[in-house]
């Protein structure tokens, strides 16, 4: 009985290291998992504007610039730039500029128009009011010793009056003038009469009496100095100027 029971307790613990061992036998080695792939590079991105975008010639026009990602930025005309900024530029005739930014992921690319329309003609620069004044204002000449205005001087004095009438932002200063006989008071005295009696006519034809001065420089200031009839005849005057 006891050799029976031993050898079924040997059959049985020679049984479980079977099964032990066919158990470690059929047991698997779990490979490491593979390393995970790297990022792709990121992609450049770029962006160009310019202000104003329409100039005349001759006008500048500023472009702004951004970018990332780009290890190289270009602009045509214009070379390598940094990767973010501005720059004023002049072209002379309309105008496309591209971006070009490059990096590790690609390339990305930017565009912006500048407008050139023609500079619009100078306007014709007429004569101003003065050169239109020592053009259009004649003198009023005089008789000698006397002050009050002669028939032939008549037709230059209504000429004045025009031209004042029409351009009434002038103000003007009528000096009398006189030859050189006779005394310096007494000429100047005559002087005065002269710009008087001028200024007189000028606003009974119209001309406002805010816009006239009148003073008197008897015989101080002679238009010409030659002892004679014709010159004289030149320094008796009421002679016309812009205050």
């Amino acid at each position: 009985m006891s050799s029976l029971r031993t050898l079924r307790i040997a059959g049985m613990t020679l049984a479980v290291s079977a099964a032990l061992l066919l158990g470690a036998c059929h047991k698997k080695t779990v490979p490491p998992a593979p390393p995970a792939p790297a990022p792709a590079p990121a992609q450049p991105t770029a962006t160009l504007t310019a202000a104003p975008a329409d100039i005349q010639a001759g006008q500048s026009s500023k472009l702004t610039w951004s970018t990332d990602h780009a290890t190289s930025v270009s602009i045509d005309a214009l070379g390598g730039v940094a990767s973010n900024g501005s720059q004023p530029v002049t072209p002379s005739a309309s105008t496309t500029y591209t971006l070009t930014a490059t990096g590790p992921g690609g390339t990305a690319t930017a565009t912006a128009r500048v407008t050139v329309t023609a500079a619009p003609a100078p306007a014709p620069s007429g004569p101003t009011e003065a050169e239109l004044f020592s053009r259009s204002i004649k003198d009023i000449y005089f008789n000698y010793d006397r002050y009050d205005i002669r028939d032939t001087d008549a037709p230059a004095l209504k000429a004045d009056a025009d031209f004042l009438l029409a351009h009434p932002s002038i103000n003007f200063v009528i000096a009398g003038h006189c030859d050189e006989r006779g005394s310096e008071d007494y000429n100047m005295a005559l002087g005065s009469s002269r710009a008087d009696s001028v200024k007189t006519a000028l606003v009974k034809l119209g001309v406002s009496l805010d816009r006239i001065k009148t003073i008197s420089y008897g015989k101080e200031k002679p238009f010409c100095t030659d002892s004679n009839e014709s010159c004289f005849q030149q320094n008796r005057r009421a002679h016309f100027s812009l205050q």
